[in-house]
């Protein structure tokens, strides 16, 4: 009888990271939620503890302390990592004039080290099973809108710090990185924040897609990066954004 794989998910309480736990308990793993948010860490639990074998740590990504014991939990109850998808992040976006080195610093705290600090303390055990990390980046990597530098800057690092990871860590744990585009989570926020999505004609048509991302389009590329079938595929980075950053647009 094989063991059920085991998932660690940061920033899982809502939006991609609770999309993408809830496709992994469906496939019969164990997936542990950290995020700095206790009510919605415990709201998830409630609402999918019926669906598979989720845990809540509260961690804040940036403190290597935190950090560490996100790792030791996860064994102590567990024994085993085999997948860790760096999820959490945040965002302030403010003019390169008002922003401050605060800002700066929390948002690559969290975004960047934090990708960095769980990665670190997750790999010998991701050696031990062979496991997958996918990092989530942002196509704000790749493409700006103004008063975004520290946003733009730490996403920009998660694409670059996977590559840099895949080739340490080869070829016993594979590194990949999702880049998604406007993704609406209003329906994956937890309950009080909870809010149903109105899109206009023209947010969908922009897209040539056709329509706005949803948390599943990103859970579902999670899912088959982590898997055997995707065994030939490390140090890559997904562009998930529904086309929208493939299309040329003019000023009149």
């Amino acid at each position: 009888m094989t063991r059920p794989l085991i998932a660690i998910i940061t920033g899982g309480a809502q939006g991609i990271g609770k999309a993408t736990a809830r496709r992994l308990l469906g496939k019969g793993m164990n997936v542990v939620i950290a995020d700095t948010d206790k009510e919605a860490g415990e709201e998830t639990v409630s609402e999918y503890e019926l669906i598979g074998n989720i845990h809540f740590v509260s961690c804040d990504v940036s403190s290597e302390e935190q950090v560490r014991r996100l790792i030791d939990e996860t064994l102590e109850r567990y024994q085993y990592i085999d997948v860790l998808m760096n999820n959490a992040g945040i965002s302030r976006f403010r003019s390169l004039d008002d922003v401050t080195l605060d800002d700066w610093h929390a948002v690559i705290g969290v975004n960047l080290t934090g990708t960095f600090l769980c990665s670190k303390y997750a790999a010998p055990h991701l050696k031990q099973t062979q496991g997958a990390i996918v990092n989530i980046a942002s196509t704000r990597a790749l493409m700006s809108e103004p008063d975004t530098e520290a946003y733009a800057a730490s996403k920009g690092g998660i694409v670059a710090l996977t590559h840099s990871l895949a080739v340490s860590l080869g070829p016993e744990v594979r590194v990949n990185c999702i880049a998604p585009g406007w993704i609406e989570t209003g329906e994956w926020k937890k309950e009080r924040d909870r809010i149903t999505p109105r899109h206009s004609e023209q947010d969908r048509l922009q897209h040539p897609a056709g329509r706005v991302g949803v948390p599943e389009d990103i859970a579902g590329l999670v899912d088959y990066l982590i898997s055997a079938e995707a065994g030939f595929i490390t140090g890559a980075n997904f562009i998930v954004d529904g086309g929208m950053t493939r299309r040329m647009i003019y000023i009149d």
